[in-house]
């Protein structure tokens, strides 16, 4: 098989089922957004703000995870975020460990979302001291729900402070907090930008596939629709890249399935010309450029100690990156190509480099070496 014919099959894959591990590994390891409260204290309301999912609340769409907490996993097809939901909050023998095993392997936020006019907050405050006992969890928002219930200015942020002193003294440490009203008819009074914002600094996958700025043209908007789509292959390859050897065969191959089925959504079929083509407008630099980068996050991991901790860490970084940069230019391709329009070079490589570093903007592009920053 010539080197045309390797690539059309690479973005053409019949079934590999050696993926299907890969694909679990990315299941295992998805971040992992904790709430932490009473019943009634707007969770619900905070996933829907979220996802935009009105369907989803607490108790439906939720599976058990273990015996205290619920998991429901957005989007549930390639899924790219696990909420976590404790409950039996007020049972007596409330044990929080199982819970914060479910979170300590992975990256994770816990929320405590405490109604404002609530200063009842014991149940919440002792599953707290548990966690905190634990050393497991670092990431904290304290999120303060139906504001607005409360209409005098200054009673309610007496009841917000009351509140987010109780938490900071079982911690031990100031946190941060954001006030919000999900009724709220304004949405500049509700607060959930500010919860939105909080929340990509935590969990910096929510800033990508919550993206709300406005498109310039159609093809923006139509990546709008496949981002979640790239997002989870991007993800699946990253969680695939964080075992020795294993991304070298598995990464590329997960693109191969990404770009089929990007092909897919516009009813196209990847051929020699077109992957030629393809290849031709990201430049002649992007074949060495990509195979640098595989080649050098595979040698970092296998570097004893440095290999398992930040040499994995940084393959998965850039096995991630990659992968949705390649997703966002095939996109932007595959769109002109549709409407019978040329697509210029020069916009489609800088396109592919901003994808990349703004998941990863400490990236050098011509030096990428192994302790390249992480994102």
């Amino acid at each position: 098989m010539n080197w045309s014919e390797r690539v059309a099959a690479w973005a053409n894959p019949s079934k590999n089922p050696e993926l299907e591990h890969a694909f679990a590994q990315q299941a295992q390891t998805l971040p992992i957004l904790w709430l932490l409260g009473k019943t009634g204290a707007g969770k619900s309301s905070l996933i829907h703000a979220l996802t935009g999912d009105s369907k989803i609340t607490i108790g439906n769409g939720f599976q058990p995870c273990t015996k205290t907490a619920n998991v429901y996993d957005y989007p549930q097809d390639k899924p790219l975020l696990r909420f976590l939901d404790t409950r039996g909050l007020s049972e007596a023998d409330y044990d929080a460990r199982e819970d914060i095993a479910a979170c300590e392997h992975r990256s994770n936020a816990l929320l405590l979302v405490l109604k404002a006019d609530d200063p009842e907050q014991s149940d919440v405050l002792k599953a707290l001291k548990q966690i905190r006992a634990s050393g497991k969890i670092k990431n904290y928002l304290v999120v303060h729900t139906g504001i607005l219930q409360i209409p005098d200015p200054l009673q309610r942020q007496q009841a917000i402070t009351h509140n987010q002193t109780q938490v900071e003294v079982i911690l031990d440490k100031k946190l941060d907090s954001v006030a919000v009203d999900f009724i709220a008819e304004d949405p500049a009074h509700s607060g959930i930008a500010e919860l939105k914002q909080e929340l990509a600094e935590l969990l910096p996958i929510l800033a990508q596939f919550n993206d709300e700025q406005l498109h310039d043209n159609q093809e923006e908007k139509n990546f709008e629709h496949l981002k979640k789509e790239v997002l989870w292959y991007a993800g699946a390859a990253a969680a695939s890249d964080v075992l020795p050897a294993v991304g070298l065969v598995a990464v590329p191959s997960i693109q191969g399935k990404m770009l089929h089925s990007l092909a897919n959504q516009y009813g196209v079929e990847w051929d020699k010309k077109l992957l030629s083509e393809f290849a031709a407008a990201l430049g002649a630099s992007f074949g060495i450029k990509y195979a640098t980068r595989l080649g050098l996050r595979q040698l970092a991991k296998l570097i004893p100690v440095y290999g398992q901790t930040i040499g994995a860490a940084t393959a998965a970084s850039l096995s991630f990156a990659t992968t949705y940069a390649v997703g966002r230019a095939a996109s932007k391709y595959l769109y002109h190509l549709t409407q019978g329009e040329n697509v210029d070079d020069l916009e489609l490589q800088t396109l592919y480099e901003q994808a990349m570093t703004a998941l990863l903007p400490k990236l050098k592009n011509d030096n990428d070496a192994p302790n390249s920053d992480q994102s």
